[in-house]
């Protein structure tokens, strides 16, 4: 990253020393008025927004995430509040990537892949609506694809080896069973099914709980291990915003 850094410095240096040097010749050779730096107007077209272990995430990234729905708005939630919390999971998805690329990267079934990238095009009305959206933020099919692979792979390596961790037992079901399910379903007014018929659905259940809590875990030892830092401000709301896809664009 330091090295990258200092050549893309080093890059801006030399492109502001030519242009200084075009104005220069286009002023002495042809006396046509050159306007200084003070007299251009400068736009923010994008800036980082974090760096997690020296691997920044720009606000571009923020916003693909949202235009192209990789992340979805909860009910009610403000714009920033939406990009705050996607910037969170982004920084969680590096922070995971990286741990996997230590590990070594799950492989990932490249028809699944496919069906991750079909479910994302059927949120617009035609191939050709979809693929302006890609465009307009500066992607293609073969870069989702890319992005479709590494979020896969991250839950493959979540699935192989903290799910191999939980395990639901009998006296957990029944507890579940008895002081849950039957309360809830009392104060429905329905009567509570045989054990046996929702013990495969609580296993379900009680399992998710117990990754959930193992992710959450593995997350907060990501955190607490990595270098991250976060320059969040009032000018992120500087950037234009790009269109959410609209709910007639959805399934």
């Amino acid at each position: 990253m330091a090295g990258r850094d200092a050549s893309m410095r080093e890059m801006a240096v030399r492109s502001a020393f030519l242009v200084l040097c075009l104005l220069f010749v286009a002023h002495f050779a042809f006396g046509a008025e050159v306007k200084t730096a003070t007299d251009l107007e400068l736009t923010l077209l994008d800036r980082t927004v974090a760096v997690v272990d020296e691997d920044p995430i720009l606000a571009s990234d923020v916003e693909r995430a949202i235009g192209l729905g990789l992340v979805e708005p909860k009910p009610n939630e403000s714009d920033d509040a939406l990009r705050r919390r996607v910037l969170d999971e982004l920084i969680e998805q590096r922070l995971r990537s990286h741990e996997i690329d230590e590990l070594g990267t799950p492989q990932v079934a490249v028809q699944e892949v496919e069906r991750q990238i079909a479910a994302l095009r059927s949120r617009f009305p035609d191939e050709s609506s979809f693929a302006a959206r890609l465009a307009e933020f500066g992607t293609d099919l073969a870069a989702l694809r890319q992005v479709v692979a590494r979020q896969l792979a991250v839950l493959a390596y979540i699935d192989d080896r903290l799910g191999a961790r939980v395990f639901v037992g009998l006296d957990e079901i029944r507890a579940y069973f008895q002081d849950s399910l039957v309360p809830e379903l009392a104060r429905r007014g329905e009567a509570p099914p045989p054990l046996e018929d929702v013990r495969e659905e609580i296993r379900t259940l009680l399992r998710e709980k117990k990754l959930n809590e193992e992710i959450e875990r593995w997350s907060e030892r990501l955190r607490r291990d990595a270098d991250i830092e976060i320059y969040w401000d009032e000018r992120f709301d500087a950037l234009p915003r790009p269109p959410v896809p609209l709910d007639s664009e959805k399934p």
